[in-house]
């Protein structure tokens, strides 16, 4: 799943309010029980492991100019709350850059 949100920040700053609200990723997992890891591999790119109801989901943060994209790859076990998180990540992503 792939989630693009705009912006009008450089990439500095979203990657700057990325690293202070990482903690902050956990909520958008539905039920709020949700272990979030992450991992800087390159300067634009956050790697993240979310592990919830005993389950490991991995998934990325792509900083864009005017853009960030979440990707998310669900195990096909998995796909039936894709909605729900896409509806999440859309809500509460726009969050993290503000």
């Amino acid at each position: 799943m792939r989630v693009p949100i705009s912006h009008s920040l450089d990439k500095e700053e979203v990657r700057r309010r990325l690293r202070a609200r990482t903690g902050e990723i956990a909520s958008f997992i539905p039920g709020g029980m949700a272990d979030v890891s992450a991992d800087w591999p390159d300067e634009d790119t956050m790697a993240l492991s979310v592990s919830a109801m005993g389950k490991t989901i991995d998934g990325r943060i792509e900083i864009e100019d005017g853009q960030v994209v979440f990707t998310v790859d669900f195990p096909p076990a998995l796909s039936f709350v894709e909605g729900m998180v896409r509806g999440q990540i859309e809500a509460k992503g726009r969050k993290l850059l503000n």
